[in-house]
């Protein structure tokens, strides 16, 4: 945890949101309009990966417009039967490539993709 903590911390974040304002938040950047081409000029820019936490609704965003490179997907052992659908009104066609998989200690299955451009 603690390790996590301090990588969370330093990293640089991208927040979406239409109420949020910039007030003294360190290493974060608000946008509040015009996402898809805001999060298309900050690919463009050198650096690292860019990861979306819990958002299922900017997910579908930006998978319309095709500016998902790689996709981490989680299976739990657990079902719900509610919940927001991740893939919920994509009207694009998105071929994925199996790259890596691993198994956590929980019975969890991470799945990573890559897109297929």
């Amino acid at each position: 945890m603690v390790t996590y903590s301090n990588w969370y911390n330093s990293a640089k974040k991208i927040v979406i949101s239409k109420k949020m304002t910039q007030k003294n938040l360190e290493n974060t950047i608000i946008i509040s309009n015009d996402v898809t081409n805001e999060i298309s000029n900050i690919k463009n820019l050198t650096g690292k990966d860019i990861l979306i936490f819990g958002s299922p609704a900017v997910s579908q965003l930006l998978m319309q417009e095709n500016l998902i490179d790689d996709y981490w997907i989680f299976v739990n052992p657990i079902i719900f039967g509610h919940g927001i659908p991740l893939f919920k009104d994509i009207n694009v066609k998105i071929k994925l490539k199996l790259v890596a998989t691993k198994q956590f200690s929980n019975g969890e299955f991470g799945l990573n993709y890559s897109a297929l451009k």
